[in-house]
């Protein structure tokens, strides 16, 4: 079983691109001798000033949302060909506060990770749920849901480029966590899903991170647990000590 760590960021709306130079400058010596992958997902108008700070480092820049379509009539959205054409490396695609405040759906975040496959840009496919959902008990058949649409056009041979992050909605910016126990079960019942759609040689070669308010405290708890291979970071990937020390806790 070989697949990779990744650490990612997701700054999500916050830093100008001035800004942006300032923390890279920070994030970068802690990321030089990192054994994982480092990713930091930046807003649009940020991504030439990192790809251009973070050239030949170990930090892979990854873009927050991209559309389907290579071009056309769709104001406000951006192509895959526009970031490769920066150097992107990642793109997050369907995470849950696209899905809840902008319409994204399970058929959109397919059509987005096939073009981002078809661009040679690696997706990080969010899934999760709820409160609400985990309440009523129903969190394996959303999450499983989500999955398989996302990942119905995609071959086997390019599963090990998709990237999968758990993102229990009810824990992201509210200060509240899943036990280790929690985040393993689900990343657990995501690795096994991927097996249902293909088989155990893809479903262990897809990297499965937990992106539900890790941070410097829990990071080494969290990836300590068999099938979770690292964090999509919010809060505490805008702050480069902390961002360090998640690092430094991936080996």
């Amino acid at each position: 079983m070989s697949r990779k760590t990744i650490i990612a960021g997701n700054w999500k709306m916050n830093k100008t691109p001035k800004e942006a130079e300032a923390l890279l400058g920070e994030v970068l010596p802690k990321a030089a001798g990192a054994a994982c992958e480092v990713v930091v997902c930046t807003p649009y108008v940020d991504l030439p000033t990192a790809c251009r700070v973070a050239a030949g480092s170990k930090v892979k820049v990854g873009a927050q949302n991209v559309h389907f379509e290579a071009s056309g009539a769709f104001t406000g959205e951006i192509s895959t060909g526009m970031l490769n054409e920066l150097g992107v490396a990642y793109v997050i695609i369907g995470h849950s506060e696209r899905r809840e405040y902008f319409a994204e759906t399970d058929e959109t975040v397919s059509k987005k990770i096939g073009a981002a496959l078809a661009a040679g840009i690696l997706p990080i496919l969010c899934v999760g749920e709820s409160l609400e959902q985990r309440e009523q008990n129903v969190t394996s058949e959303h999450i499983r849901t989500q999955i398989k649409v996302a990942l119905r056009n995609v071959s086997a041979a390019d599963m090990p480029k998709v990237v999968i992050a758990y993102e229990p909605i009810w824990a992201i910016g509210t200060g509240k966590t899943a036990t280790s126990a929690q985040a393993q079960e689900v990343c657990q019942m995501v690795r096994e899903t991927v097996k249902e759609c293909f088989d155990a040689a893809v479903a262990d070669s897809v990297s499965i991170l937990y992106g539900g308010s890790m941070n410097a405290k829990n990071a080494a708890e969290l990836l300590a647990q068999p099938d979770i291979d690292g964090g999509l970071i919010g809060g505490a990937s805008l702050k480069a000590e902390d961002f360090g020390k998640i690092i430094a806790a991936a080996g």
